[in-house]
């Protein structure tokens, strides 16, 4: 059985459904394909469950892409205070915990909700369990899912990345870019925890559970948030944050005291210097397990203002290279995707294929963490649903 309709969507989730509902506002008839049995698994989840939907501060330097440029023109049209007024207009409590980021008072299913009620005002047909075999293009796009197949003048796909696998994630999007001829820029796990060679896997993952504030650093960018050590190497929202900036081999540099001069005392005064005052004066800044295991690992043989001053600048500077990440299975986005290039920064359209638009995570661009991602779907959602 064939359906037509004016739009055709591949993907429920955050940045599909926004695109949804803004083609249904302008009258258009909306169809949504939705692989899994339920829409916006990853909404659901995110936020502890309680949905980090937008952040206060989104702007384009909050974003990893080819081209720093791109988000800048949907992230003028769509603010995060427009989507905060569609959460106000449903009567859902938010809390702002941190560096602008919002969260439900209650739960992530409210912003699922709230996203399946609009769709039902505006007429969007939302089809679950529904995994396309192929996309057909001639006079229109068909969608082919066995016995049924699905039409459209205009094709938007919300396929979103690579992570989190059991979710249902596949590369289909990046498969159908290539299918039109389209660049793309290849995926790679983003916010996502490092993994440690076996030498430091020994040094310290014993100390699994204990979180501690750093700046966590690749070349000219950092983060200073909390890192967690785990069982196969560091994690934590620091760790994470810069995950995405780095490359196979560099090294990654943490101030394990973040403005604080740990031995300043020591240093230049007539204070007691010996091994229990170091530890003293490192259990005031470190977790005490940590700064026990720190000694160890970098004692300090010398008592001198220039042994100290060696591990002050140490502990400030730490470096390690990663032996990896733990991959698309636990990261929470991709990095990567299709080359903006190829698309219309203003509608999210493929220059070279009239009525085929990328939309989300599915496009090379990428946000910090914090709630960026999810106003890059809200954002690049809108734009698609106004123009399709």
């Amino acid at each position: 059985m064939k359906y037509h309709s004016d739009v055709l969507i591949l993907g429920a989730g955050a940045a599909g459904l926004m695109c949804a509902i803004e083609a249904g506002k302008r009258s258009r008839s909306v169809t949504v394909l939705e692989s899994s049995n339920r829409a916006g698994q990853k909404i659901l989840i995110s936020g502890g469950g309680r949905c980090n939907f937008t952040n206060l501060d989104a702007e384009a330097g909050n974003y990893i892409s080819e081209n720093p440029h791109f988000a800048k023109s949907a992230l003028a049209r769509y603010t995060p205070e427009n989507f905060i007024n569609m959460v106000e207009r449903h009567r859902i409590g938010w809390n702002e915990k941190k560096l602008g980021q919002l969260f439900c008072d209650r739960s992530a299913q409210d912003i699922l909700t709230m996203l399946e009620e609009e769709c039902v005002r505006v007429g969007v047909r939302v089809k679950l369990s529904t995994q396309v075999k192929e996309v057909r293009h001639a006079e229109q796009f068909t969608a082919v899912t066995g016995e049924h197949e699905f039409a459209a003048n205009a094709l938007v796909v919300a396929t979103g990345g690579l992570s989190i696998p059991k979710m249902g994630a596949t590369p289909f999007g990046y498969e159908l870019a290539k299918q039109f001829g389209l660049k793309v820029v290849e995926p790679r796990p983003a916010l996502v925890a490092f993994t440690l060679n076996a030498v430091d896997v020994k040094r310290f993952c014993d100390l699994t559970g204990v979180s501690t504030e750093v700046i966590a650093s690749v070349g000219k960018q950092s983060f200073q948030e909390k890192m967690l050590i785990t069982h196969h190497g560091f994690s934590g929202p620091a760790i994470l944050q810069i995950s995405s900036y780095w490359k196979a081999g560099e090294k990654v540099a943490l101030d394990m005291a973040p403005g604080v001069q740990v031995f300043a005392k020591l240093i230049n005064s007539g204070a007691r210097r010996d091994a229990a005052a170091a530890a003293a004066a490192l259990r005031e800044v470190l977790p005490i397990r940590l700064a026990e295991r720190w000694l160890e690992l970098h004692p300090i043989r010398k008592w001198t203002n220039a042994a100290l001053e060696e591990a002050e600048r140490l502990i400030h500077h730490f470096e390690f290279v990663p032996s990896g990440t733990e991959g698309f299975a636990k990261a929470e986005v991709t990095a990567g995707g299709v080359d903006t290039g190829e698309l219309s920064a203003k509608t999210m359209e493929a220059v070279k294929v009239p009525g085929l638009y990328f939309v989300g995570e599915v496009v090379d661009v990428t946000g910090q963490l914090g709630g960026f991602n999810f106003q890059w779907a809200w954002a690049s959602g809108y734009c698609a649903g106004q123009a399709v």
